[in-house]
């Protein structure tokens, strides 16, 4: 979420920065309800002191013996109005909540301009993709070759989307996770976590996923919610015989790891010497694709559910864009470590995630579509998430500050399978293991066809 008092200082420059994503921020709804906000906190403070003084008079008048009454009926009424004043006062302000909730990051100064993904600006590249001496295949094809991978059971069981692996395939799948895991742990530095693959709405809220993405989300009814503590309270202290009726509680599969690891500092203030704080977390992920129907419909490439390890970093503002070729950095090492040929990305500012001010992506060559294909997105979303989970630690001076959160995927796992199936497919239809992760499958160096 943006400062509002950069929007309230400088309308005009943040519209400007948004366009370029592009974005339309409606400045004349916002400048609207900040004058309707002003106004009603002018007129606030005015009855705030108005009662004040009231209620010295009215002290003073009554250590006199004088007559009270028409200080008093005053004052009801000053009370009466500020009281409707203050309820119209939050709503206003959950309104201006609203309008932010909805607008996306500003982008960073150094991000390319552009209109879609055609502009995204080639960084580096790695690797050279491998001449094959006989006709490729993509890793449906391999997969289905060596009796591993089915996807028209998996649409028996749950629809189109889904995908079964079985045998050294899924082993494959599984050491894939491990080695990443082994490798972003004791050599990079990150703590591993396991979090919940169901989250709460204040969760999805916190990272940006709601309420901009609902639609891309599986969401879970999860029972009826207990009323608060707070909420019982106020309930005793007006006298009312019973509670609101018990409301819908729901619940969201994660749509990737960022979501309830980011949130492990939300409304936390963190210690200036825990920083930086850096987690990897394996999990499933699950999303409705919701904009991508007609999109990757053959294979792995899109799906309603997948594995990822994802790394999330939890840094002070001014070590952030550090931290994000840093961790860019860590995501390259698996690629390298399989020796499978990437490109890095710089997205232009039109094709940026909507919580992110700088983006990295990771393009795999996949030999069966010969071209680049993103395998991970490693981003900077400076104090956006944290402004919205008010995430902060404790600066030199002692003060609270916002942190910067990062993360990035290192790597999508099924996505770095489909890669090493089509990089190491072999002529008889086998596939050699790569030689990082043969540890990880018990020594196994081919995958062939179980007859």
């Amino acid at each position: 979420m943006l400062d509002i008092q950069s929007l309230r200082n400088d309308l005009e420059g943040v519209s400007n920065r948004l366009a370029l994503r592009p974005f339309h921020l409606d400045g004349a709804a916002f400048q609207a309800l900040e004058q309707e906000r002003k106004q009603v906190q002018t007129r606030t403070q005015e009855l705030q002191a108005t009662r004040n003084s009231l209620a010295k008079r009215i002290g003073q008048a009554k250590g006199k013996g004088e007559d009270v009454t028409a200080m008093m009926a005053e004052a009801g009424q000053a009370n009466a109005e500020l009281q409707s004043l203050e309820e119209k006062l939050l709503q206003i302000q959950a309104k201006l909540q609203d309008f932010l909730l909805l607008i996306p990051n500003l982008p960073h100064a150094s991000v390319p301009l552009g209109q879609s993904a055609n502009d995204n600006a080639e960084v580096r590249r790695h690797g050279t993709p491998r001449q094959f001496g006989f006709p490729v295949k993509d890793h449906v094809d391999i997969g289905e070759g060596l009796g591993m991978l089915d996807f028209t059971t998996a649409t028996k069981i749950s629809g189109a989307r889904f995908s079964l692996m079985t045998g050294a395939l899924a082993r494959l799948h599984r050491a894939l996770a491990q080695f990443m895991l082994d490798v972003h742990t004791r050599e990079h530095g990150y703590t591993e976590v396991y979090a919940p693959y169901l989250v709460n709405a204040a969760s999805m809220r916190g990272t940006g996923q709601l309420p901009k993405f609902e639609e891309d989300l599986f969401r879970v009814p999860f029972g009826l919610e207990e009323p608060t503590p707070k909420e019982v309270e106020e309930v005793v202290r007006q006298g009312v015989t019973s509670l609101a009726p018990p409301r819908q509680r729901n619940l969201y599969l994660i749509p990737t790891a960022e979501v309830p690891v980011t949130n492990i500092v939300r409304d936390e203030i963190v210690p200036l010497e825990r920083l930086p704080l850096k987690f990897v977390c394996h999990t499933p992920c699950f999303r409705s694709e919701a904009g991508s129907y007609g999109k990757d419909t053959r294979g792995m490439i899109r799906q309603h559910q997948f594995d990822k390890v994802e790394l999330v970093q939890i840094i002070r503002p001014e070590k952030s864009y550090a931290g994000l070729e840093e961790l860019t950095g860590h995501a390259e090492a698996i690629l390298k470590k399989l020796e499978l040929p990437y490109r890095v990305m710089a997205l232009c500012a039109a094709d940026m995630g909507f919580s992110a001010a700088k983006t990295y992506d990771l393009e795999v060559w996949l030999p069966g579509q010969s071209a680049y294909r993103e395998i991970s997105s490693c981003s900077n979303f400076e104090a956006f998430q944290a402004r919205r989970m008010q995430a902060r630690f404790r600066n030199e001076k002692g003060k609270p500050e916002l942190v910067h959160t990062l993360n990035g995927s290192a790597l999508a796992v099924g996505r770095t399978l489909v890669a090493v199936l089509e990089n190491y497919q072999n002529a008889d239809g086998s596939v050699s293991v790569p030689k990082a992760l043969q540890a990880h499958m018990g020594g196994l160096d081919r995958i062939e066809r179980v007859t």
